[in-house]
């Protein structure tokens, strides 16, 4: 299991998987910096063009929004070709998710330094509804798109999680780190971020315990590499420890600008290209086109799900998509469900939860049991709005 995983490893450069450390391994501590973002495959070498060592989907959305985020001050909404529209739509979502997005850097910046040993040490002790609920707040503390969680989850099966705690952990992750849900607030309203993330809380929450559930009746295989903590491992001594050590001067103040950056990039470049999307579906989708096909009916819910399963994005690209289709198609249920298909039907998720467990079925119990609980709860948001 070691072999597959350190193979996905390799394959990916993931900031997220090589910080993962074997056991008895010092830690590693790396970051988007390192390489490509988690979502961005392998680095290219030191030594490789300007052009290929740049960020084309960082630089290229971004360059997008200051551009037309610049032409709205002086074209009408109506010129041609829809430019003015785009224009207009990219600078009304900037005045409302620029702050948003400087404190979820700061908060990435400040999750950055969590050593992320400590928590996988919190989420790989014993099962039941207490192991679940500390795989949540592993997913939640972990500052990754789904891409990058994905490889955490991974190296956190062959460190010895139960299946049960890795799929509570992948489905509570990709948006609910405190940047994303900071932004959502912003985009969508605070009342509805707050529903969004316990519903989020109690799909992963019940989905875990389903599998753990299915693992004792002899459904589901137990996962070989299952292991138990030392007894003298204590997680609240070790972070008062850590506190103790950190000094909150001018060089932490510093290195916690420094990692802002460096450690929101992954985020960033797929919230960037979310927004140049957005807008894009904005400017060509009239309103009543859109609220038809995914408005709040059951129709538009599964027109939904369809386009979330068929659309590659990362999560930090789907926020400002699941915006839209609350605010112009007036259905929280499908933007709720938009959010939440990345992680339930996300055909590399599948993929690479059956290499790293070696069981297809394993791997299908995800969407199999996900699914039908966002449908739910899409379409009783739906009927609540």
């Amino acid at each position: 299991m070691t072999d597959v995983t350190d193979q996905v490893d390799r394959n990916t450069g993931c900031c997220a998987s090589r910080a993962a450390a074997a056991e008895g391994i010092p830690p590693v501590k790396a970051s988007v910096a390192d390489g490509a973002s988690c979502c961005g495959g392998t680095a290219p070498a030191a030594d490789a063009p300007v052009w290929r060592r740049l960020d084309w989907l960082l630089w290229g959305s971004a360059a997008i929004i200051v551009v037309f985020y610049v032409a709205g001050f002086v074209l009408p909404h109506d010129a041609p070709y829809g430019l003015g529209r785009f224009a207009h739509s990219v600078q009304k979502m900037m005045n409302v998710m620029w702050w948003g997005i400087l404190v979820g850097m700061l908060a990435v910046g400040l999750i950055d330094r969590v050593p992320r040993e400590f928590v996988i040490g919190i989420i790989g002790r014993d099962q039941g509804a207490r192991s679940v609920l500390r795989a949540l707040g592993a997913g939640v503390l972990l500052d990754l798109c789904n891409h990058g969680v994905l490889m955490v989850g991974a190296k956190l099966y062959e460190r010895g999680a139960s299946l049960g705690q890795v799929f509570a952990f992948l489905i509570a992750s990709p948006w609910n780190s405190l940047s994303l849900t900071i932004i959502i607030g912003v985009l969508m309203g605070w009342g509805w971020m707050l529903l969004f993330l316990f519903a989020s809380l109690a799909i992963a929450f019940a989905t875990g315990l389903a599998v753990e559930a299915l693992e004792r009746a002899g459904r589901v295989r137990p996962n070989p590499n299952r292991i138990d903590l030392p007894d003298d491992f204590h997680v609240w001594s070790e972070a008062r420890s850590g506190l103790r050590g950190t000094r909150f001067d001018l060089a932490f103040a510093k290195d916690v600008a420094k990692r802002s950056v460096t450690a929101s990039r992954m985020v960033l470049r797929w919230l960037f290209f979310g927004v140049v999307l957005a807008a894009l579906i904005q400017t060509t989708v009239p309103t009543e086109i859109f609220q038809t096909w995914f408005g709040a009916t059951l129709l538009g819910l599964f027109t939904t799900l369809l386009a979330a399963t068929i659309i590659e994005v990362c999560s930090e690209g789907s926020v400002p998509i699941a915006a839209d289709l609350m605010n112009r198609a007036a259905a929280p249920g499908n933007a709720f469900t938009f959010l939440m298909a990345g992680a339930a039907t996300d055909y590399t998720e599948t993929m690479v939860l059956r290499q790293v467990t070696g069981r297809l079925k394993a791997a299908l119990l995800l969407p199999l049991l996900t699914v039908p609980q966002v449908l739910l709860i899409g379409w009783l948001l739906n009927g609540a709005g």
